[in-house]
């Protein structure tokens, strides 16, 4: 089909990259969807058979809004400016220079000189879970590569929390701390409406290290990772001259010395530290393990079960993480953190009918779990223990002063 007005097109086979999987499985939480027709279906019922883009997709950086639709073997994109978004005149020479940083945006953002048919057929030869149960219904879901400041305080934002809140979270710390890039219509049919959104780039290290940062965090419903997110932020400022060129310095480092970096941030523990290496930092091996994943590994891959914690549940340890972690990469190997990907989202109860004729199946056969269990207060210590859990625990190792008796 010919692009929507516009837009530019890139050829490129939804097997490659589904949309509505990959901004939706909790990579990236800043992505808004807006249905083109008021009648459109959901973005997870027959994503594969579907001819027409039923959603449009808006991302804001620092100087445009990335704008993406998708039918099954076209990606159309756009970006608008503030000055556009105003209907001011625009240099043609101009143009055409912000269409090739947009692209080249686009395919450094979504990885896309990797081929995931091909990854997903070797994966699928090492493993037949993968091949029989997520193969062909789950295609496209491919690994981000996200700017590692916003990946950072996204995942610090995810301790002891799921996808939806985290969105609201990370997009009211955008309105709170960033000033507004534009107001822009939402589209529809097509056309634009008379509804306008107003767009914040997220902030930067230096917006969230202010000293009332922590306040207005907790005002937001942040609770305990309000201190994180500020204190990290200042670490950063007071450490490094650019705090965000420091983090993309790390993509050169080998994984244990960039995992190392990653750890001396406040609210940083292993699995979130791991996220990051992952999602950001190039280290395409590292496979996050939550107890939603240790699950899927227990079940699926042969991995011994190991004693249950309070409640049921089984205190994420570091030896649990790492056996885990040795596990799936050894299965996987090379791409481990994309295919764990895959399995993470075909996992999720919000894509329970994705890719389905008939809905309300199960989203893997057999499935481990149908939703991520809510970590248990063992788990907060790699997601990046509480200001409580910490003090408690600084309360038992301290000495105690001994009493004397007085006559």
């Amino acid at each position: 089909m010919s692009p929507p007005h516009g837009f530019k097109s890139l050829p490129l086979p939804i097997a490659q990259l589904s949309l509505a999987a990959v901004l939706k499985c909790g990579q990236s939480f800043r992505w808004t969807s807006y249905p083109l027709k008021a009648t459109a279906p959901s973005e997870m019922e027959n994503i594969k058979t579907n001819g027409q883009p039923t959603h449009e997709y808006r991302l804001v950086l620092r100087d445009r809004v990335v704008c993406l639709r998708q039918d099954v073997d076209t990606l159309f994109y756009r970006a608008l400016f503030p000055e556009s978004a105003a209907s001011a005149p625009e240099d043609e020479d101009e143009i055409q220079v912000r269409d090739k940083q947009t692209l080249a945006w686009l395919r450094d953002y979504f990885q896309l000189d990797t081929d995931l048919v091909k990854l997903y057929s070797e994966w699928s030869e090492k493993d037949s879970v993968f091949r029989e149960t997520v193969k062909d219904r789950f295609p496209g879901i491919r690994m981000l590569r996200q700017d590692p400041w916003e990946n950072v305080v996204s995942f610090i934002c995810s301790s002891n929390n799921h996808i939806g809140r985290i969105t609201k979270m990370v997009q009211s710390l955008c309105t709170a701390f960033s000033d507004e890039l534009c107001s822009l219509s939402t589209p529809h049919d097509g056309e634009e409406t008379s509804t306008t959104v107003s767009y914040h780039p997220f902030p930067t290290p230096k917006q969230l290290a202010d000293d009332g940062v922590a306040a207005k965090l907790r005002e937001l419903g942040f609770g305990y990772r309000a201190e994180y997110v500020q204190r990290t932020a200042q670490i950063l400022c007071e450490e490094h001259e650019d705090p965000e060129a420091y983090l993309k310095s790390l993509r050169d480092l080998p994984v244990e010395e960039a995992r190392t970096e990653l750890l001396k941030l406040c609210g940083v523990g292993p699995k979130v530290a791991d996220c990051v290496l992952l999602m950001s930092l190039d280290k395409k091996a590292v496979v996050p393990v939550d107890t939603h994943v240790h699950q899927i590994a227990l079940k699926y891959y042969g991995l011994r079960g190991t004693p249950q914690g309070k409640g049921g549940k089984v205190p994420m340890t570091p030896k649990i993480y790492e056996a885990v972690g040795t596990k799936l990469t050894q299965t996987w190997g090379e791409y481990a953190g994309w295919a764990h990907s895959v399995l993470f989202t075909a996992d999720l109860r919000s894509f329970a009918n994705y890719g389905l004729e008939t809905p309300n199946a199960s989203p893997i056969k057999s499935p481990a779990t149908s939703v991520p269990p809510t970590p248990s207060e063992a788990d907060s210590d790699y997601f990046g223990a509480s200001p409580i859990k910490r003090r408690r625990s600084e309360t038992k190792t301290r000495p105690q002063a001994k009493r004397v008796k007085t006559k």
